[in-house]
């Protein structure tokens, strides 16, 4: 069984050279060697023993990879196509991850003459030409049934897949506050820079990371 990711992550990049040719790709990595149990009566996760033993590696690259850097510039990245699975036997190149275990996605910035070892069931390649993104806001624990009824809620109403829930006569209000309770909702701005990256401006680059509504 697979899921898609929610909320999925959305990027806006600037700075890449708009005449080079680009890939956009994403992995998740664990955070650390320690897997989780949520405890009810205090709303809180703890810590419940060691890591289940490592996943193969999988990678997703962007559907619209390659493309020119004028290209990526101008629209928003969005991974709401990214799959996840825990079947360690997957074959239909899913990202593989353990539930209950902390996970931290990876963006990567790969130059076209870069990637030609780039593939879905390989880690990405590293060197010259390749630049990757992380943000602590982005950290977050796989589970297979939501351990909080309003994250439930928020879902149905925000995830284009699970219109089907959605009951179109029920009043919002009260879940346009919870929305706005979540700080992982307000979206940070980082100052990155590309400079790394043979054939891009040695110049500070900003880099939006949005958690999709």
């Amino acid at each position: 069984m697979f899921r898609r990711m929610f909320p999925a992550m959305r990027v806006k990049i600037s700075g890449l050279d708009p005449h080079q040719q680009y890939y956009i790709a994403m992995d998740i990595v664990p955070v650390d060697n320690k897997r989780y149990r949520y405890v009810y009566h205090s709303s809180k996760w703890m810590v419940a023993g060691n890591a289940d033993s490592p996943v193969p590696p999988r990678v997703y690259i962007h559907p619209d990879s390659p493309a020119s850097g004028e290209t990526w510039m101008r629209q928003v990245i969005s991974f709401d196509k990214l799959k996840l699975t825990n079947n360690e036997l997957d074959d239909q190149g899913h990202i593989i991850l353990h539930s209950m275990h902390k996970y931290q996605p990876r963006v990567h910035v790969i130059r076209k003459d870069c990637g030609d070892d780039l593939s879905p069931v390989k880690p990405i390649p590293s060197g010259e030409g390749v630049k990757a993104f992380s943000f602590p806001e982005t950290v977050f624990t796989t589970v297979t049934a939501y351990q909080n009824q309003q994250i439930t809620r928020l879902k149905i109403d925000r995830n284009p897949f699970a219109k089907g829930f959605r009951d179109s006569g029920r009043n919002r209000m009260g879940l346009e506050a919870l929305v706005e309770s979540y700080a992982f909702w307000r979206p940070s701005l980082r100052t990155l820079t590309f400079e790394d990256i043979p054939g891009i401006p040695k110049q500070g680059n900003d880099l939006l990371c949005v958690l999709s509504k």
